[in-house]
């Protein structure tokens, strides 16, 4: 749908939201997330985005890089130690990543289990993790220990279908191993790096595990009173809220829906997820799995996992629950 804006220049992604001039929301149209925003005057004609896509009127968003792993750089001290039983909102994660926030406890449809909900890069290491594969709580960065603060098996998640990475064909890596000597002898500073390519697009990034016991965590969500018990779409202009590791309690609204974004993994690790929405900023570093939340009622709308200084990115829960089979 949104496939030829992707080729403009520093466009990150694309969706529905408001058309805003002079800081006034005026219509709704394709919003153009960017990196970086840029005068008229400092792009070529073909990196200029269109006034209109598919007849629908176009407005540019910039964003910043948007980041899924991104460094943790604070912490809020009531939610980075050893809790039990554990609440939405704490630390979390497999043992070979730094944190991440449990997004919430829910009900397993496929196996009857009681589950923790939070992202595949969360609980299950950007797909680097086996099924079975201890969940610590906190998670390592915030001092969790392997034996002590084992709180869970790795039971499902989602695989992220990553759009480039670094290759795993011999050729290319021979290929531009000789480009690079050859620059080199003739004493040019340019080198080739091989990446590998593919079009895959995902809707989530989210993954389960099975507490070792169910006592040791609780329907709870910190700061959230109540008890969630069903989702809901999210709209345009819909206020929300989310409880994480992080930055605790936060709230902001949703600018854009219907969203395909291209998300940073780290390093050459990028993945283009559609079927998205992006609220203004809300999350840091840390609050990746956080369950987000209608502003004024006890629904889910979304589970973050992704964001810049800009904008905070979600999949929306729905998806979710589809694709692992779960339920309130």
């Amino acid at each position: 749908m949104y496939e030829e804006l992707f080729t403009k220049l520093n466009v990150v992604g694309a969706g529905l939201g408001y058309m805003t001039k002079n800081g006034e929301r005026y219509s709704e149209g394709v919003v153009v997330m960017v990196s970086r925003k840029l005068p008229l005057d400092a792009l070529k004609p073909h990196e200029i985005i269109p006034r209109e896509h598919h007849g629908v009127v176009t407005d540019v968003m910039e964003v910043g890089h948007i980041m899924a792993p991104r460094p943790i750089t604070a912490q809020v001290v009531d939610r980075t130690g050893r809790v039990r039983p554990a609440p939405g909102g704490v630390s979390i994660g497999h043992p070979k990543i730094t944190a991440g926030t449990l997004g919430c406890v829910c009900y397993d449809v496929q196996t009857g289990n009681t589950v923790i909900l939070s992202n595949n890069h969360v609980l299950a290491n950007s797909n680097g993790a086996e099924i079975g594969d201890r969940i610590l709580q906190p998670g390592t960065y915030d001092g969790g220990d392997y034996d002590e603060d084992y709180i869970a098996d790795l039971l499902r998640f989602v695989p992220i279908e990553f759009s480039s990475e670094p290759p795993s064909c011999p050729i290319s890596e021979f290929v531009a191993g000789s480009a690079n000597f050859l620059a080199r002898a003739f004493g040019s500073s340019h080198q080739l790096k091989p990446i590998k390519v593919s079009q895959a697009v995902n809707k989530v990034d989210a993954a389960i595990a099975v507490p070792l016991d169910k006592k040791d965590v609780t329907t709870d969500i910190l700061e959230i009173p109540g008890k969630v018990k069903a989702i809901q779409q999210p709209t345009i202009g819909m206020k929300v809220r989310k409880s994480g590791r992080t930055t605790g309690l936060t709230t902001n609204e949703i600018l854009v829906v219907s969203a395909t974004v291209t998300v940073n993994y780290g390093g050459d690790l990028y993945a283009t997820f559609e079927d998205q929405f992006v609220t203004g900023p809300m999350s840091a570093g840390g609050d990746s799995g956080s369950l987000v939340l209608n502003q004024d009622e006890l629904t889910a709308v979304g589970l973050l996992f992704a964001g810049s200084d800009q904008v905070t990115i979600c999949n929306v829960i729905d998806n979710v629950f589809d694709a692992l089979n779960l339920a309130f």
